[in-house]
């Protein structure tokens, strides 16, 4: 692969601990590297985890598909110390997420390593195994020594021309035709799809959509939601191709069984909307893929580019910001849609407004739009704070989620971070592991991916997945190769961070309860049932319930590597004035009175005699 010829940069080489990241880290890990005169040099001989337990690794991200064959292993190169490890086994990885070992049967293969630290020793693999990731594991290692080695894998990239084994329809599909494909896909895994539709184009054409769940049609607590749209720009066609592709391939993967897809159908529901802009699409597919150009058919029937067409709430919520209006007056989630947008005379898309009533109907937790024209994941926010500005880095509070989010569709692409790869036009995206921060690429004021976070608990990015908007059909099975892995990734990061319940005493669900996160200016809400998911990077985190008329909740959170997210419940009690407020609404805002009842003897010792009867009278008088 290169470790040892320096082929595989320093960048793809990673692992679980290290001794001394500059010293001992994993880029060290390369074979017959060698350690400097002195223990303590900069460029010593080998990775060294900084813990000796099994739970050590050191990871090759090959950073396409490999097929890998084998293992050469060494010890630490040292003058003072002798470490190296006596037994290891491997793992292969798609997504750096989901690990499988390699088998000896139904047991775990468990390959002999070094005797000695200098001597190479190499294990071939039974089979070889086809993954973009692998991982070394350490089980045992020299008694007197600690976990050090040097690595060198063996084995190589699969070839750049694709054909797909995936027998899927690899053609454009006109609106009848996407139609049916939709209804046989149905008809073809009826227990797991059901076909909706969100409201019409401009044209009167249904936008159809197809779910995908274990009990479609229904929120299921703990089961988070998922969107892919496609097509908010009509000309823009291999997003809508792609999500027709999806759902042929996951109903079929479904039903022969595979696990990866039924464990993604049983806990997601996932929404899959591949024509946001049918009527743009009818233009552009009329002349077809070469003839179409760079714009025909973008903007909908009524001329509105639909992807920016939402409300900008991003002045709102930085207007309250610098008020000081948080979170007194405003808070810093839902951010409300203002009058003006809503009235019938705002020139907004009936495509949009189909969106936006779909958005705050479903409890999204994550969603990806697919565009055309560039290779380049984009995340939120869109617009510049700074007015005037074009292109200014404006993050979010939660910049590292949207970013770890971005980069778990691109760095799984075939093409998008490949620095080989020719830039589509003029910017080399490649060069920022293929995500960019939107406003600093192109500010734009309204964007769905800013509406979706500020407005609903939605993560939405942009994926921008081929050169061409319009590729030609023999194209088609291509470009899904390049993004088959890509959209099943970064579906599954719907189930990173943390998801829970929030209950009352009486272990009923508490909707519209507020979940902040300690150091993330962004907060998000409970569904309709009191469920709730917050996506959030492997970390601790103290995380805050609040709910009207209950009493604040705090408990820390742990967030790990795995996928699958953390629970964390909550229980919270009602508030005293809640608690006052309720019982003087029910006696009609009176206070109830009871009367004062005391022990027969108190009320004899406390009855006046004649002396003080007489007290009584002359105060009276007076």
């Amino acid at each position: 692969m290169g470790l040892e010829t320096l082929k595989i940069d320093d960048f793809q080489l990673h692992a679980s601990t290290d001794e001394t990241a500059t010293v001992l880290g994993a880029h060290r890990g390369r074979l017959n590297i060698q350690a400097g005169l002195y223990d303590d040099d900069l460029y010593d001989g080998a990775w060294c985890a900084g813990r000796n337990d099994p739970l050590q690794w050191l990871e090759v991200d090959a950073r396409r598909l490999t097929k890998f064959t084998g293992v050469i292993t060494q010890g630490r190169s040292s003058l003072w110390s002798s470490d190296w490890v006596t037994s290891y086994k491997v793992l292969v990885s798609n997504d750096s997420h989901t690990w499988v070992t390699l088998k000896n049967g139904s047991q775990d293969l468990i390959f002999i390593g070094n005797k000695e630290k200098e001597i190479p020793v190499l294990n071939m693999f039974p089979v070889a195994v086809v993954a973009r990731y692998i991982r070394v594991n350490p089980r045992s290692w020299f008694n007197r020594g600690s976990i050090c080695m040097r690595v060198e894998i063996l084995g190589c990239p699969i070839r750049n021309e694709i054909t797909t084994t995936d027998n899927l329809d690899f053609k454009h599909h006109s609106y009848k035709e996407m139609r049916h494909l939709m209804k046989v896909v149905n008809e073809k895994c009826p227990n797991i799809t059901r076909i909706y539709n969100i409201g019409k184009s401009h044209s009167g054409q249904k936008l159809y959509a197809i779910e995908i769940s274990d009990n479609p049609g229904e929120h299921e607590r703990g089961e988070p939601e998922f969107r892919y749209t496609a097509g908010s720009h009509g000309n823009e066609v291999l997003g809508r191709e792609l999500l027709l592709l999806l759902m042929q391939f996951m109903c079929q993967e479904y039903l022969s069984g595979s696990p990866r897809i039924r464990h993604l159908v049983h806990e997601t529901r996932i929404h899959l909307l591949p024509s946001v802009n049918p009527d743009g699409y009818d233009k552009a597919l009329e002349v077809g893929s070469e003839l179409s150009g760079w714009s025909l058919g973008r903007w909908s029937q009524d001329g509105v580019d639909i992807h920016h067409n939402f409300p900008d709430l991003n002045s709102i919520l930085w207007e309250a910001e610098t008020k000081k209006w948080i979170p007194r007056k405003m808070l810093n989630h839902h951010v409300p849609i203002p009058e003006w947008y809503q009235s019938k005379n705002s020139t907004v898309a009936a495509e949009t407004r189909a969106l936006v009533s779909w958005m705050e109907k479903i409890p999204f937790v994550l969603g990806g739009n697919l565009q055309g024209g560039e290779l380049v994941v984009t995340f939120p926010y869109d617009r510049t704070r700074s007015q005037g500005v074009s292109r200014e880095q404006t993050p979010t509070p939660d910049d590292h989620v949207f970013r770890w989010l971005a980069f778990s569709y691109a760095s799984t692409h075939r093409l998008m971070t490949d620095a080989r790869r020719r830039v589509c036009h003029t910017e080399d995206f490649a060069k920022e592991d293929g995500t960019i921060n939107g406003a600093s690429w192109h500010t734009a004021a309204g964007s769905m991916n800013d509406f979706s976070y500020l407005h609903t608990n939605c993560f939405e990015l942009s994926m921008y997945v081929g050169c061409d908007k319009f590729p030609h059909e023999s194209e088609l099975a291509e470009e899904w190769e390049n993004n088959r892995e890509s959209l099943l990734v970064f579906m599954e990061q719907v189930h990173r961070g943390i998801k829970g319940m929030v209950w009352d005493m009486q272990g009923r669900g508490i909707a519209n309860a507020i979940i902040q996160v300690e150091g993330i200016g962004h907060d998000i809400r409970t569904a309709a049932d009191g469920d709730y998911w917050r996506l959030l990077n492997p970390g601790e985190y103290s995380i805050t319930v609040r709910a009207e008329g209950y009493s604040a909740s705090s408990k820390v959170c742990e967030v790990g590597y795995d996928i699958g997210a953390t629970r964390c419940d909550f229980t919270v009690s009602r508030t005293n004035l809640s608690r006052i407020k309720e019982i003087m609404e029910r006696y009609n805002k009176q206070p109830i009175r009871q009367p004062l009842r005391l022990p027969v003897r108190q009320l004899q010792a406390r009855r006046p005699g004649p002396r003080h009867r007489e007290e009584r009278v002359a105060w009276s008088h007076t």
